[in-house]
């Protein structure tokens, strides 16, 4: 194989996933889930794996889905996954609300929702503290190892507050031009290279 049929193959980079660790797919992933996404990994033991993509906005807003925000200026829902998409998980930096899973980084999941609605209805600052999606992502036991072995993920170096900002749109290039060298050109490749 000669030097640039090798910088075409996609090498993961050998870390190991494990909660609070971000996933970043691969760049010629062709799916519609997951293509050219950020997955915070929430939760991952023995059992299975579970993250949010971080980059994936909805067409409709939280507003559509809870009563009480009607009337709220407009508070974006994202795609956390192709699981469990009739359920709302929310990902969020408050310290005190019961119930809520610490994923590392100063950020929790869930929690209870009567604490969250409240902080949205007194008009607290949401952009970088909360963040809310419908479905989730989930590999059972083995199946995430086996895809970073396949080479479909790599685990992303930064910090996980980060994934908070309101810029999206540029989230997977930047977390895959994080880990450098041939990630970094990688990060520049068009989504469909025909097009280039």
């Amino acid at each position: 194989m000669d030097k640039n049929q090798n910088f075409f193959k996609i090498e993961s980079n050998n870390a190991l996933p494990s909660r609070g660790k971000i996933l970043i797919s691969e760049p010629f992933l062709r799916d519609s889930n997951f293509g050219r996404s950020v997955v915070l990994l929430v939760d991952h033991t023995e059992e299975g794996s579970m993250g949010l993509i971080m980059n994936k906005p909805m067409p409709m807003m939280l507003n559509d889905v809870v009563k009480e925000f009607k009337y709220l200026e407009s508070i974006p829902l994202y795609k956390g996954g192709p699981m469990g998409t009739d359920t709302l998980f929310y990902l969020h930096t408050l310290k005190n609300v019961e119930g809520s899973l610490a994923v590392g980084g100063g950020m929790y999941l869930n929690g209870d929702f009567n604490a969250i609605k409240r902080y949205v209805l007194q008009g607290m600052p949401l952009e970088g503290n909360i963040r809310f999606f419908l479905g989730y992502s989930g590999w059972q036991d083995g199946q995430l190892s086996h895809e970073i072995e396949e080479n479909t993920w790599m685990i992303g170096k930064g910090d996980v507050p980060s994934l908070m900002d309101k810029e999206i749109k540029n989230m997977w290039k930047k977390a895959l031009g994080k880990l450098g060298g041939k990630y970094e050109a990688w990060s520049r490749f068009p989504m469909i290279p025909s097009l280039n």
